[in-house]
């Protein structure tokens, strides 16, 4: 009856023609489905005109779950569990262009956290300091003291966090990363002007660890031009839009001819194994010095898998912990 009096009626009609047919077509909301990941709830509104927002607020806090335990490399983690961990999940740079400064997002897994606390880097093995911990909400940044499984907290990062890297206070363990596609477009990507070179190098080190794109090396000291490799060529033009608008910083590109990327397992004393061996292929490294073969289709890529089996290659980079 509400909806008679605020809504012209041609209007009303369509409305409820289109509602019977949402109600026709779309599974009913099943909670299971979605903690399953079978199913995605959609919610229809408008920020700008602050239409539905608190009710997809109000309805996001009572269907989410409470935390539940990660797997790891020491099976699952429950989030009672005393020692605090926690894992990187996204990296952001340029949040307050001012500072340009680059905030490491963490997702508290376990235990709880405190302010100042100090944590084993389980990557790295290095004992990092958690100072100025943030609350972050749009434009809105507040300093936390202690959060709880479940909370997401941000860091100033200075380049010590990369996305998938665990912090922990117990022993070392390393959460599940997330998963990556393997990219398929290469680029060389060049810096024309020697002046903004310092810009340059430091746009391509924070949009890779943003994972914005992957950054390939050749092992030729005579190649210095970095390698960006994607799964889009959107991606291409992001990195060249963001050197600009946050470095400042014009660059240009030179495409490479392979499209398939593999890791190479056992590190650089397989892959030295391979010099004088590639055909259709060429041998990188990546930004942690792990050895990537690039093979410009599949035939190559099967034709290297026939003549050297016992080469085992990888679909995404292998996982590195410290010693």
């Amino acid at each position: 009856e509400r909806l008679d009096e605020l809504v012209p009626e041609d209007l009303l009609v369509q409305l409820r023609e289109e509602v019977e047919i949402l109600e026709e077509i779309v599974e009913p909301l099943d909670l299971e489905k979605v903690r399953a990941q079978k199913q995605t709830p959609v919610w229809f509104g408008s920020g700008f005109n602050n239409f539905g927002v608190q009710n997809f607020l109000d309805k996001f806090i009572e269907i989410s779950q409470t935390p539940r335990g990660r797997p790891s490399t020491d099976g699952e983690i429950d989030p009672e569990s005393p020692e605090f961990s926690g894992f990187v999940f996204k990296l952001q740079a340029n949040m307050d262009p001012k500072h340009r400064d680059r905030i490491a997002f963490v997702r508290v897994c376990s235990g709880r956290f405190e302010k100042d606390m100090q944590v084993l880097h389980t990557r790295t093995g290095k004992t990092v300091r958690l100072s100025a911990p943030s609350k972050l909400f749009a434009q809105r940044r507040e300093t936390i003291e202690k959060a709880y499984p479940g909370d997401i907290v941000g860091f100033v990062n200075p380049g010590a966090f990369s996305i998938g890297d665990t912090i922990t206070t117990g022993k070392k363990i390393q959460y599940e990363g997330i998963p990556s596609f393997s990219p398929e477009f290469f680029n060389y990507i060049r810096n024309p002007n020697p002046s903004k070179q310092k810009n340059f190098k430091k746009g391509i080190d924070q949009l890779r660890e943003e994972g914005a794109v992957q950054v390939l090396y050749s092992n030729n000291d005579f190649e210095i031009d970095p390698v960006l490799a994607a799964v889009g060529q959107l991606q291409f033009e992001v990195v060249a839009s963001r050197l600009v608008t946050e470095y400042g910083v014009e660059t240009t590109y030179e495409p490479l001819p392979f499209n398939i990327a593999r890791w190479v397992e056992g590190g650089w004393d397989a892959a030295d194994q391979l010099q004088g061996k590639l055909f259709n292929a060429k041998l990188f490294k990546d930004a942690q010095d792990r050895p990537v073969v690039l093979f410009k289709n599949q035939w190559a890529l099967d034709s290297f898998q026939e003549k050297l089996p016992d080469v085992e290659l990888l679909n995404v980079a292998p996982i590195v912990l410290a010693d």
